[in-house]
């Protein structure tokens, strides 16, 4: 009994002092007693009105509030002493704001789904302060930061580190102004000294490597190759007609061990958390509701619940969307008693024998000639001489004109050889554009042409896709050439500029790569034309894929309906086959979040949609899944040290990750999330985001209001590309979580 008293009494002391730090940080405005303020006053669903909470777990809120949630303007208050001001949006933060640490740190500026996302001003605990843009809490895009130890920086930033053009001014009154990359001084740049001296040419991580010119201010320079590697060192002095030899001594090692030494790049802060990261408390009112709990729910700024919370957080959610969802089929029973036994029993038909996708073109096919036609083009194509590759391209480059015509008649010519087609024309589109592409891409110019133009046959996938288009896979899988429209022509040539430039910026983007993009016209009476998109084949990998599926977010007509017993290895599963919670790592969850949104926002940007993500699932067998636990192991028992860091070069999104999915039952077969039912596989997941040519044209319009007469319009894929991208983001980051 006396250690029950003891115990209140710390509470009490503990809810009290809380009490009087919230009075002393906004004010003296009275924090109000929530079940006081529950039972005093009723608001309607969706009304915005003022209130104070004090929570029981020591935050405290004060501002608009609507259905639960900080809605409008407010300050929240959190016990370890962080704040954020600013407007709300159904519990995120969401507008402009100010969010401050008790470190003394703090950022004021705009936010976005509770990350600090837009143009704003940053301080760092440390008194460093950066003013620019931010997304997903980290600087990105243009902006200026300027060191507590007088340092200043003025230029871009990629994933909170310099990267692009930028100047690096040092307190001493040296400046380096050129490229950057992960944070360092890497490409063309000129570093100039407080006394004269310049060093221009390449850089790497900080130090000249490559060719370059060092000057002095006397107008003696030696330029040579640069290396701190003394035996890859070569160059020539060359003096002034004024000074002679006076530095005719002088070495590289010299710049390396004295000149450079006074450069040092400063280190960025590191914050502890982000806004994104904080929890919030949000109170749920018991009245009316025997069946709940007065315990605040703990959730993250952004909207993601924590623990035990999300299985409910979903089933609200689902709910809403579930009144204007269609009804059910009469053979809908995947939630049955029996069936959950049968799961347990047998979880799912994983065939032990997967035989090669597609059919082998061979002669007397009807694509045969098509086949010959497209691997004589791409081997003309990349085997023709050309400018040498350069990342910096310039506008003409992108221009839908920029198109080269070669005529490939049967018997050869000047430029082609003889071959066994029939005589057409080959177009190659923005040639050099592609071309760079495939160098970013890391692809060999050799081994493109052995995969799709070797000795081996192309083989076509048996039926077509939706669209009407055909598939053909190289002989070793790691390539796929679709047949696409004039129309998906115009949107690729439109958006080439901006899908480089997004690749460039982002390594781990999910966007489907493309190679090339060419076309065959047949030359005689038919003049047809057969437009390929050379593409990256996602699942191209020695490890079986034994689960295919392609999703969108939306659920009308998005069912295979086939029984376990007849899916095949190469099914294409949709939305509403889909059984699993993927449940990805904490060392990825993150840029896989942060990926999504950038890959969403650059599609939105583009007016595409009807896109899907892709995702293939390999089951790992019970052998796999007993690793010796030596002390590395996480909960998932996944090889920390073996876990490839987002930020390591070898690191890609998407590819060969290994994983868990964890079955889920619905209730009702229409709606899109189920609820978990803890039976976990390990598994390694392949996914990408494809079909990304889609343009919103009058087509899709007509079929969006045709269909929304008929069928609720938050239902069906025809969907602006706004509305597209958000309920695409949506699913994906309610069906992709953190593996706990």
């Amino acid at each position: 009994m006396r250690v029950m008293k003891a115990w209140e009494a710390t509470m009490r002391k503990t809810h009290a002092a809380a009490k009087r730090q919230a009075s002393n940080m906004f004010g003296s405005a009275h924090v109000a007693n929530v079940e006081e303020e529950e039972e005093d006053e009723v608001h309607a669903a969706g009304e915005v009105y003022h209130a104070e909470r004090y929570l029981p777990n020591g935050d405290f809120y004060t501002g608009h509030w609507s259905d639960n949630f900080p809605h409008g303007f407010g300050k929240y208050w959190w016990t370890d002493g962080c704040m954020y001001v600013g407007d709300w949006y159904k519990g995120k933060t969401m507008g402009k704001g100010t969010f401050s640490w008790p470190s003394g740190a703090n950022y004021q500026g705009e936010f976005k789904s509770g990350f600090m996302d837009g143009e704003g001003i940053c301080t760092g605990p440390n008194g460093d302060t950066y003013k620019g843009f931010f997304v997903m809490n980290l600087k990105h895009g243009y902006g200026v930061k300027e060191y507590t130890n007088g340092d200043v920086y003025d230029g871009e930033w990629c994933g909170g580190l310099q990267q692009g053009p930028g100047t690096y001014q040092w307190r001493e009154g040296n400046y380096y102004e050129g490229e950057w990359k992960n944070g360092m001084m890497s490409g063309k740049g000129k570093l100039v000294w407080s006394n004269g001296n310049t060093f221009e040419g390449l850089w790497e991580d900080n130090i000249p490597k490559g060719h370059g010119t060092f000057t002095w201010a006397d107008g003696c320079f030696y330029e040579g190759n640069w290396s701190n590697d003394s035996t890859e060192q070569n160059g020539t002095y060359h003096p002034s007609s004024d000074d002679g030899d006076e530095h005719a001594e002088w070495c590289q090692d010299q710049l390396y061990e004295v000149d450079l030494q006074d450069c040092i790049i400063c280190p960025l802060e590191k914050i502890p958390i982000m806004p994104s990261q904080k929890k919030l408390a949000v109170w749920r009112s018991t009245k009316g509701n025997s069946n709940s709990s007065a315990q605040p729910r703990r959730m993250s700024v952004d909207g993601r619940l924590d623990g035990n919370a999300d299985v409910e957080f979903h089933r609200m959610q689902m709910l809403e969307d579930t009144e204007r969802i269609l009804r059910a089929r009469d053979d809908a029973s995947l939630s049955s008693s029996a069936n959950s036994s049968q799961f347990e029993a047998s979880p799912i038909h994983i065939p032990t024998v997967v035989k090669k996708q597609g059919d082998t073109i061979s002669k007397g096919h009807k694509n045969y000639e098509l086949m010959l036609n497209l691997q004589l083009g791409i081997r003309h194509s990349v085997g023709r001489p050309g400018p040498t590759p350069s990342l910096d391209l310039k506008p003409s480059a992108f221009n839908p004109k920029e198109k080269v015509w070669t005529r490939f008649p049967q018997n050869g010519s000047k430029y082609t050889p003889p071959h066994q087609s029939c005589d057409f024309k080959w177009k190659d589109y923005c040639p050099l554009v592609f071309r760079t592409l495939r160098m970013l891409f890391k692809v060999d110019a050799a081994e493109y042409m052995l995969s799709i133009c070797g000795d081996n046959a192309l083989r076509e996938l048996s039926s077509p896709g939706k669209s009407g288009s055909f598939f053909y896979l190289s002989s070793d899988d790691r390539y796929m050439i679709k047949t696409i429209k004039k129309a998906e022509v115009k949107v690729i040539l439109r958006m080439l500029s901006s899908y480089f430039n997004h690749f460039r910026l982002y390594e781990n983007t999910l966007l489907t790569k493309f190679f090339g993009l060419h076309c065959v016209r047949l030359v005689g009476a038919a003049q047809r034309k057969v437009r390929f998109i050379i593409m990256g084949n996602l699942f191209r990998t020695n490890t079986t894929i034994h689960r295919r599926f392609d999703l969108k977010g939306s659920s009308l007509g998005r069912l295979t309906d086939k029984p376990e017993s007849e899916i095949e290895a190469t099914t294409i599963l949709k939305d509403l086959d889909l059984k699993f919670f993927f449940r990805l790592h904490k060392t990825w969850i993150q840029e896989f979040r942060r990926q999504i949104d950038r890959d969403c926002d650059f599609l939105e940007q583009e007016r595409i949609m009807d896109y899907s993500l892709l995702v293939g699932i390999h089951f790992r067998e019970p052998s796999d899944l007993a690793p010796v636990d030596d002390g590395t192991m996480d909960d998932s028992g996944v090889d920390i040290e073996k876990l490839p860091d987002p930020g390591c070069p070898n690191f890609q999104l998407g590819i060969n990750m290994p994983a868990r999915v964890e079955r889920m039952e619905r209730e009702i077969e229409t709606e899109l999330l189920g609820e978990p039912t803890g039976e976990c596989y390990d598994v390694v997941l392949f996914f990408g985001i494809i079909d990304i040519l889609q343009d919103y044209d009058i087509t899709k319009k007509l079929e969006h209001a045709y269909k929304s007469i008929h069928y609720d319009a938050t239902l069906i894929s025809a969907v602006d590309p706004r509305q597209y991208a958000k309920r695409f983001r949506d699913f994906i980051l309610k069906v992709f979580t953190e593996d706990e």
